[in-house]
C-alpha cells in the first residue's frame, strides 16, 4: 500500500488535526450556546423558596417543611455543631471573627449563619492538607526536579497562602459582584418605591411590588426587597428590618435608603419627596461613574493600540513601498552586475 502524503504542518503540528479540533471545539461551543438561550430558567425560581421559607419562620418561629427536608436541616445543624464543637475544643473561635465572618456571608447572599463556622473550620483544615500534599509533591517526591531552591520555598508558601485565603477570597468576590449587580437597580427601585409611595401604597407592599417588577431584570435587589417586605410584615419593631437590610447589603447607598425609611417611620417626614432626592442622588453617582470609565478608556487603550494595531497598520502602509523599494534594489543590481 502507498503512503498517504502528510498534511501541511506548522511549528511540527498538523494543521488539518488542529483545524478539525478547533472546527470540533466551536461546534460543541455553539450547542452549548443554544442550549443554554433555549433553557432560560427564571432567576427569581430558588429564591422564591428562600423567601417563602423566612415567610413561614416569621410565622411560626420555625421552618414547616417536610419530614424530608426537616432531616436534611437536622443533618446539617449536627455538621455545623460538631465543627463548632472542634473549634471550641482547639480554642480558635472568637466572637468578633464570628460576625465579621457571619456579615461577609450575609454581603454574599448566604442567609445561613452557621456557615460561619465551616468557613472557620475550612481556614484552619485546608492549609494543612494542601500544605501537606505541597510538601510531598516538592519536597518528597520532587515532581518538578528543575525548581530552585527559593522556587520551591516560594510555590510551597504560596499554596499555603492561597488555601489559608481561598474561602475569604471566595466570600469577598461573589459579596462584591452581588453588590454591582445591586448598586446597578438602586435608582430604578427607588423611583419604582416613589411611584408606590405617591400612589398610596404602604411601605411593605411598595418594597413586595417593587420586588417584583425587579425580580428579572435584578435579581438580587428585588430578592432583598422581598425578603426586606416579608420582614416588615411579621417583625414587631419595623426599624429591624430596615438594619437587616442595611446588615445585608454592602452598600452605603442603601444605608442611606434605610436611614431615610427609618426617619420617616418615626418623624412622618413625607416619604415619597425623601425617597426623590435619594433617587437622584444616585443617579448623578451612577452618570458619575459612567463618566470616569469613559475618561478611564484612552489610557486603557494605549497599551492594545500599541502592540496590536500600530505594528499592523505600519505592515499595511510601509509593507507595499517597501517591497517596491525592494524589487527597484534588486533590478538595479542585475543590471549593474550584467
Amino acid at each position: 500500500m502507498l503512503d498517504q502524503p502528510a498534511g501541511p504542518t506548522l511549528l511540527g503540528f498538523d494543521v488539518i488535526m488542529v483545524g478539525t479540533i478547533l472546527a470540533g471545539l466551536a461546534a460543541f461551543a455553539m450547542v452549548l450556546a443554544i442550549y443554554a438561550a433555549v433553557t432560560i430558567r427564571d432567576p427569581m425560581a430558588k429564591r422564591v423558596k428562600v423567601l417563602e421559607a423566612r415567610r413561614e419562620q416569621l410565622k411560626a418561629g420555625i421552618v414547616t417543611s417536610s419530614t424530608k427536608k426537616r432531616t436534611r436541616l437536622a443533618r446539617r445543624n449536627d455538621t455545623t455543631d460538631k465543627v463548632k464543637e472542634s473549634l471550641g475544643k482547639l480554642n480558635v473561635l472568637q466572637e468578633s471573627q464570628i460576625k465579621v465572618i457571619q456579615q461577609k456571608l450575609a454581603h454574599a447572599g448566604y442567609r445561613n449563619k452557621e456557615l460561619a463556622f465551616l468557613i472557620i473550620g475550612a481556614r484552619a483544615i485546608l492549609p494543612i492538607v494542601i500544605g501537606g500534599l505541597a510538601a510531598l509533591l516538592i519536597y518528597g517526591i520532587e515532581y518538578w526536579p528543575d525548581w530552585g531552591p527559593m522556587t520551591r520555598l516560594f510555590a510551597f508558601a504560596g499554596a499555603i497562602f492561597v488555601s489559608y485565603k481561598g474561602p475569604e477570597i471566595f466570600l469577598s468576590n461573589k459579596a462584591a459582584k452581588r453588590t454591582k449587580e445591586i448598586q446597578k437597580g438602586l435608582p430604578d427601585a427607588l423611583d419604582l418605591l416613589v411611584i408606590c409611595a405617591e400612589a398610596g401604597l404602604t411601605v411593605d407592599a411598595a418594597f413586595n411590588r417593587v420586588a417584583k417588577e425587579l425580580g428579572r431584570a435584578y435579581p438580587e435587589l428585588g430578592d432583598e426587597f422581598a425578603l426586606t417586605a416579608i420582614e416588615l410584615s411579621f417583625l414587631n419593631e419595623r426599624k429591624m428590618a430596615f438594619n437587616n437590610l442595611a446588615y445585608r447589603v454592602d452598600l452605603e447607598a442603601v444605608k442611606g435608603v434605610v436611614t431615610t425609611m427609618i426617619q420617616t417611620e418615626r418623624y412622618g417626614t413625607p416619604l415619597a419627596s425623601a425617597l426623590r432626592v435619594l433617587s437622584a442622588e444616585f443617579r448623578n453617582e451612577r452618570m458619575m461613574r459612567a463618566e470616569e470609565k469613559a475618561a478611564r478608556l484612552p489610557a486603557i487603550m494605549t497599551v492594545p493600540l500599541i502592540l496590536f494595531i500600530l505594528p499592523t497598520l505600519f505592515v499595511v502602509i510601509l509593507g507595499p513601498a517597501a517591497c517596491s523599494i525592494s524589487d527597484a534594489l534588486i533590478n538595479n543590481s542585475a543590471i549593474t552586475g550584467g
